[in-house]
C-alpha cells in the first residue's frame, strides 16, 4: 500500500474517494472485507454507494467502511478525516480544533469533536514496563497567577496551590528494543503512597530497576524493586540515577497543553494524554507511518457527542488501568 510522506503528498493522495475507500479497506480487512454484525466474508460491494452488503439474511446487511470505528454515523468524508489524522499524529506540540476547521473546512465544534474521536484511536497499550523505569508525577492545570481573582478563590483552596489542578503520573521505560524509551502517563487521584504504589506494581515488573526522586509516596518499594532514588536537593543526575526521561516528556505534555490548546479541563485529560503519549512513542516512526498506525487503530472504539460531552470525570477512580 503507498503511503503518503509529507501532508502536500497526503491531501493530493486522499483527494480520490476511491483512494481514501481502498486506504481504510486494506488497514481495517486486510484478509478480505468481513461483516461487522456476523463476521461472514460472503459480502457483496455495492460500487454506487459506496458500501459492502452482507449475504446473510439479518439486521444492519449493509455497511460502510465507516461502520464499528471512530467515524461512525459521521457526515465527514474520509478525506477530510484522514488528513486530520496526519495533522495531530504528526503535529509535536499537536493541533487545535481552530487550525483543523481552517484547514478542512469544517466548524470549529465539528473539528473539536473529531480531534477526540482520533485521540480515542491513538489510546494503545504499552504492556508491562520492565528494566530500568523511571517513575515521576506531575500537576496539570491553571497557573493561579494568570487566574481571575474570584476564579482563584474558587479552585485554589490549599496552601500549597494544587487544589484545583489534577495529578499525573509517568512511567518510562528506558531504550526498549528499538533503542526508544516508552512511556505511560495515567492520571491519578492524589499523590499519596496508597495511590502510587499500587500503580508502580500493576505497571512495572518486579524485580526491576525504579528510579524516582525522594518523595515519600515511594517509600517502601524497594522490597519489590530495585529502588534508586535522586534528591534533587543535591543533584539531578547521579550516573544513569535520574527522573530527565520522563520529566522530559512532562515539558512535551505542558508545552502542547499551555501552547496550542490554552486550557484543558480536567474532564478530557486523559485524552490529551493519549495523544502525548502516542506521539512519543512513535517518534522513531516517520510522518506516514504514524498516520498509518492511528488510521490502522480507528476499528472497535466508538465515541458519541453525548459520551464527550456527559460522561462522568475519570478522577475519582484510582484503580490502577
Amino acid at each position: 500500500m503507498a503511503t503518503p510522506k509529507t501532508l502536500l503528498e497526503a491531501i493530493r493522495h486522499f483527494s480520490d474517494p476511491d483512494t481514501c475507500l481502498d486506504y481504510m479497506v486494506k488497514l481495517r480487512w486486510p484478509d478480505g472485507v468481513t461483516c461487522p454484525s456476523c463476521q461472514s466474508k460472503d459480502v457483496r460491494f455495492i460500487s454506487t454507494r459506496r458500501l459492502w452488503e452482507c449475504k446473510t439474511k439479518h439486521a444492519k446487511r449493509q455497511f460502510s467502511v465507516k461502520v464499528g470505528t471512530i467515524f461512525e454515523d459521521s457526515p465527514i468524508g474520509l478525506d477530510k478525516w484522514l488528513a486530520a489524522i496526519w495533522m495531530i499524529a504528526n503535529a509535536k506540540n499537536g493541533v487545535s480544533s481552530y487550525e483543523i476547521a481552517r484547514s478542512l473546512g469544517v466548524t470549529q465544534k465539528t473539528a473539536w469533536f473529531m480531534l477526540h474521536r482520533i485521540r480515542l484511536a491513538m489510546e494503545g497499550d504499552t504492556g508491562i514496563f520492565g528494566g530500568r523505569v523511571e517513575v515521576d508525577e506531575t500537576f496539570i492545570g491553571g497557573q493561579a497567577r494568570f487566574m481571575h481573582k474570584s476564579r482563584r478563590e474558587k479552585v485554589i483552596k490549599g496552601a500549597t496551590g494544587m487544589v484545583g489542578k489534577v495529578a499525573v503520573m509517568g512511567l518510562l521505560a528506558r531504550h526498549g528494543k528499538d533503542g526508544y524509551s516508552t512511556v505511560k502517563a495515567k492520571m491519578i487521584a492524589d499523590v499519596k503512597r496508597q495511590t502510587l504504589q499500587p500503580m508502580v506494581r500493576h505497571h512495572i515488573e518486579p524485580g526491576s530497576e525504579v528510579i524516582t526522586d525522594d518523595w515519600t509516596g515511594y517509600k517502601g518499594i524497594n522490597t519489590e524493586y530495585v529502588h534508586n532514588i535522586i534528591n534533587h536537593a543535591e543533584a539531578y543526575v547521579k550516573g544513569h540515577v535520574h527522573t530527565n526521561g520522563v520529566e522530559n516528556f512532562w515539558s512535551l505534555l505542558k508545552r502542547a497543553i499551555r501552547g496550542t490548546y490554552v486550557s484543558v479541563e480536567p474532564f478530557h485529560l486523559f485524552r490529551y494524554l493519549d495523544e502525548e503519549v502516542f506521539r512519543y512513542n512513535t517518534r522513531g516512526d516517520k510522518d506516514g507511518g504514524r498516520s498509518r498506525q492511528v488510521a490502522g487503530r480507528i476499528a472497535g472504539k466508538r465515541l458519541t457527542y453525548a459520551q464527550l460531552t456527559g460522561a462522568p470525570s475519570p478522577l475519582p477512580n484510582t484503580t490502577p488501568a
